[in-house]
C-alpha cells in the first residue's frame, strides 16, 4: 500500500469549520417553525433532496454522516428513512418523536445516543433553551431518501414545493416546473400510514443509550503497557474491541458499528490496522492521528471534527491536551471487527503477561497453547 501523504491526511480530515449548512434540503424548509433548520452532509449525500447540498466528503463508506443544526423550538417534521437513521446529540436537548403521528417522545441530551427504526415516522425538536446540534449517521452509500408524512407534503404544495420521484426538491418560486402527478412524490395514503408497525416505548428505550448508560472497559491488548489502556463503550454491533465481556446495547444490523473510545490525557491506541474504513466523530478533546505507514502523515482532530481513515493502514492515535478524549468510532460493516496490532506492541503486551486467544480476545498469555497445526 503507498503510504499516505500529509495531503492526502488532511485531506480526509473535515474540520467543524468546514461544514457547510443548507437550509433547503427537505421540502419542509418553507414551514414555519421549521424553516430555519439547517442541513449538513459531512460524509456523503445523506437524504438530502437539495441540489445545492454540499457534501464535504463524496467518497463511499457503507454509510453517511450528517448533521443537523436548529435553534430553540425549531422542528424537523415527521419522515420515514428506508436505512438506519442514528442521532449522536452533541449540544443541548432534544425531543425525538416517533409513530404516524408522532404520539410518542423520548428526550436526548448531549453524549446521548438515539437509534430509529426504519420504515418508522420519526421527527425530532431543539427543546433546548439556546442553539442545539445533532451528528447523524445514516445507513448505506444510497439511502434512497425519505418519505414526508402526507400532511407535510400537502403543505408544501401551498408553498410551490414539491418532491421529484428522483429526490429532487421542486420550488416553484426559484422557476421550477411542477413535475407531472406520475414524476412526483405523492402522499402516502391514509391506509398504508394506518398499516406502518407500531414501536412501543419499551422497543424504542431498548434503542437510546444515553450518556449515563455507557460501559467503558479496557478494550485492547495493550491495556497493560505504560500509556496504553484506551476504552471503549459499544454502542451499536460489532465494533473492534477485544474485550470478549463487552456487548453492545443495540445489535440488529445498521451495515455499520459505533462504540464510544475514551482516551486520557498522554494516552494511546496503536500502531493497530482494521480492514474497514473508520470515522472518527469527535465528542470532546483533542486526538492526534499518526498514520504508521513510512509516510509520517499526522493530524490533529479537534472536538466536533469528523476524520475518515483508509482501511489497512496502521494508525496510532494519542490523546493531546489536557482534557480526556471522547470519541464515536464508525466502522464499515456489521461483521465483528478484528484489530491487528504492530508486533512490538503484541510482544510487550505478552511480557506483560497478556496474548490474544484464537478468538482474537485478550487473554493471560500463560493460559494460551503456544503450538499451531497445518493445513
Amino acid at each position: 500500500m503507498t503510504p499516505i501523504t500529509q495531503d492526502i491526511a488532511e485531506a480526509r480530515h473535515v474540520k467543524r469549520d468546514d461544514y457547510v449548512s443548507c437550509t433547503v434540503a427537505f421540502i419542509d424548509c418553507k414551514k414555519p417553525g421549521s424553516d430555519k433548520k439547517e442541513n449538513y452532509s459531512i460524509i456523503g449525500p445523506g437524504v438530502t433532496s437539495s441540489d445545492d447540498q454540499i457534501i464535504n466528503l463524496p467518497e463511499a463508506h457503507g454509510f453517511n454522516i450528517g448533521a443537523a443544526a436548529m435553534p430553540h423550538g425549531i422542528t424537523n417534521n415527521l419522515h420515514i428513512h428506508f436505512t438506519a437513521e442514528v442521532f449522536i446529540v452533541q449540544k443541548g436537548e432534544w425531543t425525538f418523536r416517533w409513530g404516524s403521528n408522532g404520539e410518542n417522545e423520548v428526550t436526548g441530551k448531549a453524549g446521548d445516543i438515539v437509534s430509529v427504526p426504519t420504515w418508522i415516522f420519526r421527527g425530532f425538536t431543539n427543546a433546548g433553551p439556546d442553539d442545539g446540534w445533532l451528528f447523524t449517521i445514516l445507513g448505506g452509500d444510497n439511502t434512497g431518501g425519505v418519505i414526508f408524512h402526507p400532511e407535510i407534503i400537502r403543505e408544501a404544495a401551498d408553498y410551490g414545493l414539491y418532491i421529484s420521484s428522483d429526490n429532487r426538491l421542486i420550488d416553484v418560486s426559484r422557476g421550477d416546473e411542477i413535475p407531472p402527478e406520475e414524476g412526483r412524490i405523492p402522499p402516502m395514503p391514509d391506509a398504508d400510514v394506518a398499516s406502518l408497525r407500531e414501536v412501543s416505548r419499551e422497543e424504542m428505550m431498548s434503542r437510546v443509550v444515553t450518556r449515563a448508560d455507557r460501559d467503558f472497559k479496557p478494550a485492547f491488548i495493550d491495556q497493560r503497557l505504560t500509556g496504553g489502556g484506551a476504552q471503549i463503550a459499544p454502542v451499536i454491533g460489532f465494533g473492534m474491541t477485544q474485550n470478549r465481556d463487552h456487548k453492545a446495547p443495540i445489535t440488529n444490523p445498521h451495515g455499520f458499528s459505533a462504540e464510544w473510545m475514551r482516551l486520557e490525557p498522554g494516552q494511546s491506541v496503536g500502531p493497530f490496522a482494521v480492514d474497514e474504513k473508520m470515522v472518527l466523530m469527535m465528542h470532546e478533546g483533542r486526538v492526534r492521528l499518526d498514520y504508521e505507514d513510512g509516510g509520517n502523515a499526522s493530524v490533529e482532530i479537534d472536538a466536533w471534527d469528523t476524520y475518515s481513515i483508509p482501511g489497512g493502514v496502521f494508525r496510532t492515535l494519542t490523546a493531546i491536551g489536557e482534557a480526556p478524549v471522547e470519541v464515536l468510532v464508525v466502522l464499515s460493516g456489521d461483521h465483528r471487527k478484528r484489530p491487528t496490532f504492530a508486533p512490538e506492541v503484541l510482544d510487550a503486551a505478552r511480557s506483560a503477561g497478556l496474548g490474544l486467544d484464537a478468538g482474537g480476545y485478550v487473554a493471560k498469555a500463560s493460559l494460551l497453547p503456544n503450538y499451531g497445526r497445518a493445513g
